[in-house]
């Protein structure tokens, strides 16, 4: 595992693609939380793709542009943080480019380093500790001040680096995504990225 300070950012190219491709390759990155001079990592194995105005599940559908959406218009590689049921953060990456209203949501991961920091952020819930977008965002200590903040700059005290772990296509499962049922036919797309490491 190399050192936090040798974790760069991915460039910025690597979101200005389809974000099904972008999903996918997410699967086993580095997710890096920099705050007050401690990092703390966690390994990604749980993403979902939402794919902007044709998706009915996304935040988007259909064009909606509102001040919480405003971020997934923008830039490619900066990160959308909404909030949900009076208390989750959710912590997506925006794709693919300047209006295409796209993002993929960061919905688990196992920790790398600074465990006791996210175990302390969890309230001490050992088991689990980020296996929801919720629980990510508490162990991390993501909000909404995080919302925008641009996943290739390490200054913005969020990014995502690679130490060029690969899962076995094998141990990748494709399945619909979780609590979308509103979405129609949406509701079955199989965007949803799980690595299940040893499957």
């Amino acid at each position: 595992m190399p050192a936090a300070a040798d974790l760069q950012p991915l460039r910025r190219a690597f979101y200005q693609r389809p974000t099904r491709r972008v999903a996918r390759d997410l699967l086993g990155k580095l997710l890096v939380r920099k705050t007050g001079g401690e990092i703390s990592i966690l390994r990604l194995t749980e993403v979902e793709a939402y794919l902007g105005v044709v998706d009915p599940a996304c935040h988007t559908f259909g064009g909606r542009r509102t001040p919480r959406t405003e971020v997934m218009w923008g830039e490619a590689g900066h990160a959308y943080v909404y909030f949900v049921y009076g208390m989750y953060h959710c912590l997506n990456a925006v794709t693919v480019g300047e209006g295409a209203p796209e993002a993929v949501l960061v919905r688990g991961g196992v920790p790398v380093a600074g465990g006791e920091l996210m175990l302390a952020r969890r309230n001490g819930r050992k088991d689990a500790i980020a296996d929801g977008p919720g629980k990510l965002c508490q162990a991390l200590g993501i909000d909404r001040g995080d919302n925008g903040a641009d996943l290739c700059d390490p200054s913005s005290g969020l990014w995502v680096a690679t130490d060029g772990v690969l899962p076995p296509p094998s141990e990748v499962v494709e399945l619909p995504r979780v609590g979308v049922a509103y979405a129609g036919d949406g509701a079955g797309w199989p965007l949803r990225f799980l690595w299940r490491p040893g499957r």
